[in-house]
């Protein structure tokens, strides 16, 4: 073999990944999932909101898809989590509602498919779906011996952890004024002097082994979780894999706190405002520093960035539904359509706005279509659809409505009507002439207000199904002691406690 010939061959390699190793690989993308807690749809600049600073979400509405009409999947925190995580319906699974029931061991979630296709895994923020610890009291349910809720996050795919159990304090998250000290109520207060005494708050945040970290806890709560995110990036890309980031932030879960620069921004409203205001602008600045931090390094191109929020507005708080009716724990638009956003450079051809419903079930059959996992052979019912289609094409044929149910309320939603009922009372909704829900349209539309009605009521019988033991037993259910929820029940659900 001549030399040059040799030095083809030695070069070959080198070449290759020159000329094609540089390429996205579109069906290994680097995957974040953002989450803001609380956010109603109005609370950013991009959907109209004059007073609120976002314009790094602003920026991300502008550069990707920006989903109009895109819903949590519940109207309170833990079932939504519970529904991004596997693409089905929380009621399926027995997460009604917050701080009940955990995800169930036997579900399979994003973070456990992806790990067979080479990903490495992590969650950053509020985990809500079942404790953190059983040898100690904390936050909303941890206590000594208390196995039945214990689910973290290493038991559901996940390699790397900076996890909370709930709600934490949106600045100084681990701590709260001293009672008596003239400090705010649940609600939040002005943040803590750095020497002013101060009472923990009670809810840690632990690694992926169940350990309470205790530095670099102090500031902006949304800070605190991206220091984190940013070294778990940064590993992934050394070790070479594609990573999979679940990042879920209390902003703007009450207590609002805002640290001093943040509330100067909004000066000239009242404390309460501050604090919405100014944490929803340093949550904001972090998801600009992750996006500046993926660009620095390469990685912005093929990395699939997405946020959104678990549900409504809280009432009480200056959160803003957009003109939707009712807020969070409301299965009316207000407390369950959410911002929505996705940026993918590499996977969309141009930045574009969809007026298609969605619904945070349809992130597991999304990315999993995307890395080319068979999903006819998945094994539990799924009730999100791909969004791949929509992605690519602007299109999506959506197999049947969206459900949601949540205690006494359920909702059957498709592009143009929506069915909702509460206490088994039916009412029918026009929401792309109606998008406030003010005309109840069933006694002018019966044949199609029938028609959603048993949609909505054969779904909610296979979800029952499922609860109950269809698809994988019931061994979790009764670990829980939990009964079926029927939401279509003339009198108000009650669970066994």
């Amino acid at each position: 073999m001549g030399r040059k010939n040799y030095m083809f061959y030695i070069l070959l390699p080198v070449l290759a990944f020159l000329f094609t190793g540089c390429e996205p690989d579109l069906k290994n993308p680097n995957i974040i999932l953002m989450m803001a807690d609380d956010l109603g749809w109005g609370d950013t600049g991009y959907n109209g909101n004059e007073i609120i600073q976002t314009p790094h979400l602003d920026q991300m509405s502008e550069e990707g898809i920006r989903f109009n009409r895109f819903y949590s999947g519940s109207a309170v925190c833990s079932p939504t989590r519970a529904s991004v995580l596997t693409g089905r319906n929380p009621f399926r699974m027995g997460v009604f509602t917050a701080n009940k029931g955990i995800l169930r061991p036997e579900e399979i979630t994003i973070a456990e498919a992806l790990k067979t296709h080479g990903y490495v895994t992590g969650h950053f923020g509020k985990w809500h779906l079942g404790t953190l610890t059983y040898e100690e009291s904390e936050s909303n349910r941890g206590r000594p011996g208390n196995l039945k809720d214990y689910n973290p996050p290493a038991l559901h795919g996940f390699d790397v952890a900076f996890s909370t159990e709930a709600k934490v304090p949106t600045w100084d998250p681990m701590k709260r004024p001293v009672k008596g000290s003239g400090g705010g109520g649940g609600s939040g207060w002005a943040s803590i002097d750095p020497d002013a005494p101060y009472e923990l708050y009670g809810t840690p945040y632990r690694d992926i082994h169940g350990n309470k970290v205790s530095e670099n806890l102090d500031g902006d709560d949304s800070r605190v979780i991206m220091d984190r995110v940013l070294p778990f990036i940064e590993d992934a890309k050394e070790s070479g894999s594609p990573f999979f980031a679940v990042v879920w932030f209390h902003t703007p879960h009450k207590p609002c706190v805002a640290g001093p620069e943040y509330r100067e921004l909004y000066k000239d409203y009242d404390i309460k405002t501050q604090n919405y205001a100014g944490c929803i602008t340093a949550m904001d600045d972090q998801i600009g520093r992750l996006r500046a931090f993926l660009t620095e390094n390469k990685l912005d191109e093929n990395t699939m960035l997405c946020f959104c929020s678990d549900n409504g507005p809280e009432n009480g708080n200056p959160g803003s539904t957009g003109g939707h009716r009712e807020r969070k724990r409301s299965l009316h638009d207000g407390g369950i359509r959410v911002p929505g956003l996705m940026v993918w450079p590499a996977g969309t051809e141009k930045p574009f706005t969809t007026e298609i419903p969605c619904v945070t079930s349809d992130y597991l059959p999304t990315i999993l279509d995307i890395v080319g996992e068979d999903m006819s052979q998945w094994p539990h019912e799924l009730d999100g659809s791909s969004l791949l289609p929509l992605i690519e094409d602007g299109e999506l044929d959506r197999r049947e409505p969206i459900g949601f149910a949540f205690g006494d309320q359920s909702a059957w939603v498709d592009e143009q009507y929506k069915l909702y009922s509460r206490s088994g009372e039916f009412a029918l909704y026009d929401m792309q002439d109606d998008p406030t829900e003010s005309e109840d349209l069933k006694a002018s539309f019966s044949e199609m207000a029938d028609q959603m009605t048993k949609g909505v009521t054969d779904w909610l019988d296979r979800c029952q199904g499922s609860f109950q033991g269809k698809e994988y037993g019931t061994e979790s259910v009764e670990r829980m002691e939990q009964r079926w929820q029927n939401p279509l029940l003339k009198e108000k659900n009650k669970e066994d406690e």
